[in-house]
């Protein structure tokens, strides 16, 4: 009885190992589509950055500047998010496993554009949804790269 108590706890402890990082990240993304990941709240520790490295550019290109880190940080944020998401589906088919991943992406990323309609401070794009997915999707592969490639290591020092 003690053995099979065991084995139940060490499969919910894979469960919470698996997941919880998962939906930790999904909540940083749902903070980050809040007010707080604005412009003007992003501008605060951007800007200065920007300015120390830039230090003779104008006012428009800072702007440019700043928005074109804001999507690096969409695609760098999903790209987490698609890593997490395949690690945590644990199915004996890869395809499963991948589409599961590919849809928790999307749902995600239209929830956190759709919510960011609302926020008077932000705006919800049908082109950061794509980015979104594009990220998730790159880290996805990128999970399932490197599981191909440390199991083939594994292999090869047997």
């Amino acid at each position: 009885m003690d053995q099979k108590n065991n084995s139940l706890g060490n499969k919910r402890r894979s469960s919470v190992i698996r997941y919880a990082p998962l939906l930790i990240w999904i909540c940083v993304i749902f903070f980050l589509s809040s007010s707080q990941g604005s412009m003007s709240h992003t501008s605060l520790f951007i800007r200065p950055i920007l300015e120390f490295l830039f230090p003779s550019t104008s006012e428009a290109t800072l702007l440019i500047y700043h928005g074109y880190i804001r999507k690096c940080a969409h695609f760098a944020v999903y790209f987490v998010l698609g890593v997490l998401a395949v690690r945590a589906f644990r199915t004996r088919r890869i395809s499963l496993r991948v589409a599961a991943a590919l849809l928790v992406v999307a749902l995600v990323a239209s929830a956190d554009e759709f919510n960011q309609s609302f926020e008077v401070s932000r705006t919800g794009s049908a082109w950061d949804v794509l980015l979104d997915c594009f990220g998730g999707s790159v880290g996805i592969c990128a999970a399932r790269l490197f599981t191909i490639v440390n199991r083939r290591a594994v292999r090869d020092e047997k």
